[in-house]
């Protein structure tokens, strides 16, 4: 596709022009652009969708968005801004519900393209998001950055994964040096220790999920833009080091939970870079700084590597294992294209990625999945899992 477009108003689900089984949605934005979405269902069977709206990633006008689906409609709500810092770009939200019933919003917020400069926020609300407290600061360590949702133990742990945007003193960060961790609190998310994932370099956006058999599994995005990586734990917090899957990565995000079944589903970019392509200096590099840093240089690479930004970033694919994350033979894109993200102007409309997506399982069995279309729109898709095989 060349453009955005859709038969029905926007945030209306309707079955999809091209494919009866299955069900989308362009979430409704006041924003020119809209990135990083995130899903969560409430016990009521309302999905919540979370995103990062406003001009331009890294401009302070970034701020987080969040819309309703009620359980039994068909019409996505117009979105709720929760968040408006005007010194800071508020970015990549994840939504979850505690095991006391609280319902928390955490996000981060950086001074313009800095990553090395964010940190962690959080409101909380007890009303299944009507209403929010204040916002307070979760991680006031500059460098800590979250995209995936925590885990919680039996022995009562929460395990949140973050990644650290890392730079030496001078340094322009350009993703060279980040590492995974697990923040792990024992006192329901009041204080938090900090576990590195060993030889993790290049390894961020961790994403934890549980399987059957009371072990857990982590994937993640490369910074090399070669392929996704994977590694395992037996409590969530000790993990070994992320090795390679047969499965392409872009320098892009990705997401996947455990279904009821044991099966895991996983949506990505099916695309890793081509070394000899062109290619972004950074991620940021088509916006001005909102804040004086002095005079910085871009990051040194870590050994040969250095990360890939501009590989497309499309197609979007939909893969589930059978086999606890060892193969991925199950596999049916939900957007294809040539995934242009050599910028990320939304204004004039240059971007044409698929990317951020989000998924998870609903209670009636169906797999909600929500993705950047274009930098434009927060596109919105149900399907079952046995849509995957045909």
């Amino acid at each position: 596709m060349s453009e955005l477009t859709s038969q029905s108003p926007a945030g209306q689900l309707h079955t999809a022009a091209i494919d009866s089984g299955r069900l989308e949605a362009y979430l409704p934005t006041p924003c020119l652009q809209n990135h990083a979405s995130f899903l969560h269902e409430l016990d009521n069977g309302d999905l919540l969708c979370a995103w990062f709206g406003g001009t331009q990633e890294g401009v302070p006008d970034i701020s987080i968005y969040v819309a309703r689906l009620v359980k039994g409609e068909t019409q996505w709500s117009e979105p709720v801004k929760l968040s408006d810092d005007a010194t800071r770009s508020e970015q990549n939200p994840v939504l979850f519900t505690a095991p006391d019933g609280a319902l928390w919003l955490i996000y981060t917020a950086q001074f313009s393209g800095h990553q090395n400069t964010a940190v962690v926020r959080r409101r909380v609300s007890y009303d299944g998001g009507r209403e929010w407290s204040d916002t307070e600061a979760l991680f006031e360590t500059p460098g800590i950055f979250i995209r995936q949702p925590p885990v919680f133990t039996q022995d009562g742990s929460w395990v949140l994964p973050v990644f650290l945007c890392r730079v030496a003193e001078g340094e322009r960060w350009t993703g060279n040096d980040d590492i995974s961790a697990v923040m792990v609190s024992k006192d329901m998310g009041q204080t938090w220790h900090q576990h590195d994932v060993p030889e993790s370099v290049g390894c961020v956006h961790m994403n934890i999920q549980p399987l059957k058999d009371g072990s857990f599994i982590a994937l993640y995005r490369s910074r090399w833009a070669d392929a996704i990586y994977v590694s395992r734990s037996q409590d969530a917090v000790s993990w070994s080091a992320p090795e390679v899957t047969e499965l392409p990565n872009n320098n892009s995000s990705i997401q996947f939970t455990c279904l009821k079944n044991g099966h895991l589903a996983l949506v990505y970019n099916h695309r890793q870079a081509d070394p000899n392509a062109e290619r972004r200096t950074s991620l940021y590099d088509d916006i001005e700084d909102s804040e004086d840093h002095g005079e910085l240089v871009d990051q040194a690479g870590k050994g040969d590597k250095s990360a890939f930004w501009g590989a497309p970033r499309a197609p979007m694919t939909l893969a589930i294992s059978t086999d606890g994350g060892r193969t991925w033979p199950i596999r049916r894109d939900l957007e294809i294209g040539d995934g242009y993200c050599m910028t990320n102007n939304s204004v004039e409309k240059r971007n044409r990625e698929y990317s951020y997506p989000t998924i998870i399982q609903g209670q009636e069995g169906d797999l909600h999945i929500a993705f950047t279309y274009f930098r434009q729109r927060i596109k919105y898709i149900r399907v079952s899992e046995a849509w995957v095989s045909k």
